[in-house]
């Protein structure tokens, strides 16, 4: 049976990969902490009911686990390369549908239920990269973080998954320098 649906919201993405990738997990401390239920983000990826019904925690951290590796991708083929991978793997279909309302939209489709959490995440990282570009997206720039950013700023020069990590950051960097000039 074939799934049809639409891309998901830019956060719901970054809650998926910073909520249930591994590496986010373990570099904050929070690897051995129990996950939230699957039924909160199962409710916000815009996924058949019975696709997100069957949502699993093993497949949640499947799919962020192979999102990550494009958010931290060092260059623009890097990330196009392993976009485009999780697009070809999840078998993904670009569609068109006419809405209730005689609209037109854009959907997508896959073959198989247990692929559309990646193909909902990557299609939606597909567009907002082909409008916005590579660079509006990465792994927090802060010390003991492994989350990432989706840049949605107009200036585009967000380096930080929240403004907690930047502040952290910053607040240590001026005690190493004052810890510095006391030494000397």
């Amino acid at each position: 049976m074939a799934v049809t649906s639409t891309e998901i919201s830019l956060d719901t993405l970054t809650e998926l990969v910073n909520g249930w990738g591994t590496l986010p997990r373990q570099e904050d401390g929070r690897g051995d902490t129990p996950h939230r239920p699957v039924a909160d983000i199962a409710a916000r990826l815009g996924l058949p009911a019975y696709v997100s019904a069957a949502l699993t925690p093993q497949a949640l951290a499947h799919a962020a686990d192979r999102l990550h590796a494009v958010f931290r991708a060092d260059a623009g083929a890097a990330c196009a390369q392993g976009l485009s991978r999780l697009l070809t793997d999840s078998g993904v279909r670009p569609a068109v549908e006419t809405g209730a309302d005689g609209a037109l939209r854009a959907v997508w489709s896959v073959d198989h239920a247990d692929h559309a959490l990646v193909a909902a995440a990557a299609t939606t990282l597909r567009q907002y990269l082909a409008d916005r570009g590579f660079t509006r997206i990465g792994v927090c720039a802060g010390g003991h973080c492994a989350d990432v950013y989706i840049d949605q700023s107009p200036a585009g020069r967000r380096r930080f998954c929240s403004v907690t990590c930047q502040n952290r950051t910053r607040v240590a960097a001026f005690r190493s320098r004052r810890a510095a000039g006391a030494d000397s």
